[in-house]
């Protein structure tokens, strides 16, 4: 039986030219649940406000006083010592000295609310957007950090919230997976970041590497008499006379329909990234020109596109572990972090807002966690890294737009009212997606493993 699988397994990945590789996650999951299909489409615990949701990460740790948590105090009192009870990853008392936003906030929109200067065109539809000023976290580590705000643990690799949101849901899109990744580079914690772990592993993550070719493994499908075609009914021949002496496996008829997938994606997929037929008002509203193949415009634009044909969880990365927000020795590097990105999100928003997708679709940006508001040194130009208070956004799918939910202190250094937990976002995303938090469980080494795990609090104060 071994030595058999082991023959299917090289055949099949041999299969196509790499077409066999994209799918062959989804031979390997080792514990299917829905055996029978495991991305068909399925309903949540509840009537949904989002069909799907687009995820936007900004690696590295972005600051809460720079971006949107407005503090005029820590303006006032720069250059203050205070006592800071961790530095460093450290729990202690430090004397520490604060200082000031480096960029200047303003208001907008008729909410009022406070963005800074980084981010003008997010400003000019900040009434469709959800901040939440009192984010907080569990580590200050980049590894554990960024692990956590994808998984929901900081210390173990679990599945992703994508490949969650994929084995509770499934696919509306035959022919696509239901999670993609759309990153230049891998963040930290690398490809744990929209791995599966023990779910089923069709239900990870499948990587586009922004570029001409941006599923180098995908390529138009041949006729239908083509080889490629051949090729499949021959592996079809071969699963069915496999089926046929293991009547009772469904896990081999869940490995037989992830290649049905992979081999649909050679038709759908490559028109999905075919951005020839987009107008000059279209490509103008991500701040991107007509050959653009790369750059966080390209990526938003893609997801929209990605999201129309059915793709249940996007996330967008816009830079790798090599060049982010991690700015210790020096805030000014958000200035050119932040204009890569603002109207490229700004443009997706508005976007999907003039095709009517901005209400059944779930925007959600953050980063692993905030910087510190003070430093060992006065007036010193950077950061370093702050998990106890940070800044991130939501926007469309069920959400309220033009507010802000949660406060600081006065200093941006902790959470004083309405504190959203990581663990609490993760919920309030499953929740709009119809998805109770506390009953989509996967049995696991002998216990049920849930996103949340023992965690989180659906944050309905900010649900319309």
């Amino acid at each position: 039986m071994n030595n058999i699988g082991t023959t299917r397994r090289n055949f099949l990945s041999r299969a196509s030219g790499g077409f066999g590789a994209i799918a062959l996650a989804g031979m390997l999951g080792e514990n299917i649940a829905h055996a029978e299909d495991p991305l068909k489409p399925r309903a949540g615990h509840h009537a949904p406000k989002a069909d799907r949701v687009i995820f936007l990460y900004s690696t590295g740790g972005v600051s809460q006083v720079d971006t949107f948590n407005h503090r005029p105090q820590l303006t006032e009192d720069h250059g203050k010592s205070i006592t800071a009870s961790r530095w460093l990853n450290t729990p202690g008392e430090f004397k520490r000295f604060l200082i000031k936003p480096r960029y200047h906030f303003k208001q907008h929109g008729q909410s009022g609310a406070w963005v800074s200067e980084l981010f003008p065109h997010l400003g000019s539809v900040i009434d469709d957007v959800c901040v939440l000023n009192a984010m907080h976290c569990d580590s200050d580590g980049h590894d554990k950090a960024t692990l956590a705000a994808h998984t929901g643990s900081a210390q173990f690799a679990r599945p992703s919230a994508g490949s969650w949101v994929s084995y509770g849901l499934g696919t509306v899109n035959q022919n696509m997976p239901s999670f993609m990744v759309l990153a230049p580079s891998t963040p930290y914690a690398g490809t744990q970041t929209w791995g599966s772990d023990f779910l089923p592993a069709c239900h990870q993550g499948t990587h586009v590497l922004p570029g001409k070719e941006p599923l180098p493994n995908v390529r138009p499908r041949m006729t239908e008499g083509g080889l490629q075609q051949m090729e499949l009914d021959l592996r079809n021949k071969l699963n069915q006379t496999h089926l046929r002496k293991r009547a009772a496996d469904q896990m081999l008829n869940a490995r037989i329909r992830s290649f049905e997938t992979a081999f649909g994606m050679q038709r759908e997929a490559p028109e999905a990234f075919d951005l020839s037929g987009e107008t000059a008002a279209t490509l103008g509203l991500y701040g991107i020109e007509r050959d653009t193949t790369a750059g966080f415009g390209w990526q938003c634009l893609v997801a929209r596109r990605l999201a129309e044909r059915g793709v249940r969880f996007l996330e967008l990365i816009d830079v790798g572990s090599s060049n982010n927000w991690d700015s210790h020795g020096n805030m000014g590097d958000h200035a050119k972090l932040a204009k890569a990105i603002d109207q490229p999100i700004t443009g997706l928003l508005t976007d999907l807002k003039q095709r009517g997708m901005l209400d059944s679709t779930l925007v959600v940006w953050t980063t692993e966690f905030g910087r510190t508001p003070f430093h060992e040194k006065a007036n010193h130009a950077g950061r370093e890294h702050h998990k106890h208070c940070f800044s991130s956004w939501m926007a469309g799918g069920g959400v309220k737009g033009g507010i802000v939910h949660g406060k600081s202190d006065e200093y941006g250094i902790r959470t004083a009212e309405d504190a959203v937990h990581t663990h609490d976002l993760h919920a309030t995303m499953l929740h709009l997606l119809g998805i109770d938090h506390e009953r989509l469980t996967f049995r696991h080494a002998g216990r049920d493993f849930r996103l949340t795990d023992v965690h989180g609090q659906v944050v309905n104060q900010i649900i319309s």
